[in-house]
């Protein structure tokens, strides 16, 4: 891929934000990064904390961009895609992150341009976001890796079925919101134990990352570390207890089949 790739974003909402942040940290120039925001404020905000050009409208730079993330919310997305389409380069890489919006709806409005459908994850900002791809009839192994490149400067990325899409959303994509709760939770539990809170947020939210750190670096299966941990007649177990008799597994596991279906929902 090379610094001299033109990214370019339409829409700089909360996901686009996590993108710049994540791929300006060594992969991709900040001079070479474009996005396009309706708010001349979000725009300055934008340019000012990350070194890059933002403006409203993307005149500037759609036509010259080796690459442009769709960024906008799906119920802005018929009028976002229509002003633009005719805009951009025929070998401009498309991304899609719009949650919902299907390879067909795009490739029949980008009919000359590769089109992949992204589902990233907000971590990407600091450099730990977990991101899937489905590429459409007109992106090969070439685009496929290009847009490797890019997400893995933040994170990870993998492959995957437009299929597994929605349940990709259900899970990764808004996976950070059940572990923030999580994180609280455990953090209240701390100071409900007599912690200071500052000092059980910090032990809820690194216990959180070594733990999944874990689970990527070994290979084992969760059971199987939480096992390690789990000693006979001992602390965890009895906190284990509660939370299997309080149903945690179940709801996290309805939390994610809920929000893919949401996802399902979206696209139709």
């Amino acid at each position: 891929m090379g610094m001299d790739l033109r990214i370019g974003f339409i829409g700089g909402g909360a996901m686009a934000e996590a993108l710049v942040a994540g791929i300006t940290q060594g992969t991709v120039s900040r001079e070479n990064v474009f996005v396009s925001d309706h708010k001349a404020a979000r725009c300055q905000e934008l340019a000012a904390k990350y070194g890059i050009h933002a403006c409203v409208g993307a005149d500037s730079f759609i036509g010259s961009v080796d690459v442009l993330f769709l960024a906008i919310k799906p119920q802005a997305a018929a009028k976002a895609i229509a002003e633009v389409r005719d805009k951009v380069g025929e070998h401009t890489l498309i991304l899609s992150i719009v949650a919902g919006l299907t390879l067909t709806v795009l490739e029949a409005s980008f009919t000359k341009q590769p089109v992949l459908r992204i589902m990233p994850n907000t971590p990407l900002s600091v450099g730990a976001g977990m991101s899937a791809f489905a590429c459409g009839k007109k992106a090969g192994q070439a685009e496929a890796a290009i847009v490797q490149e890019i997400l893995a400067a933040a994170g990870r990325a993998i492959e995957v079925s437009e299929t597994a899409m929605d349940a990709v959303t259900g899970l990764s994509g808004s996976g950070p919101a059940y572990v923030f709760l999580l994180i609280d939770a455990l953090s209240d539990g701390g100071v409900a134990a007599g912690l200071k809170r500052d000092a059980a947020t910090l032990l809820a939210a690194q216990t959180v990352y070594g733990a999944a750190k874990m689970v990527l670096e070994t290979g084992k299966h969760p059971d199987v570390l939480r096992d390690q941990v789990t000693s006979p007649a001992g602390t965890t177990i009895a906190g284990v207890r509660v939370l299997e008799n309080r149903g945690l597994r179940g709801a996290l596991i309805d939390a994610v089949i809920a929000a893919t279906e949401k996802s399902r929902e979206l696209g139709k």
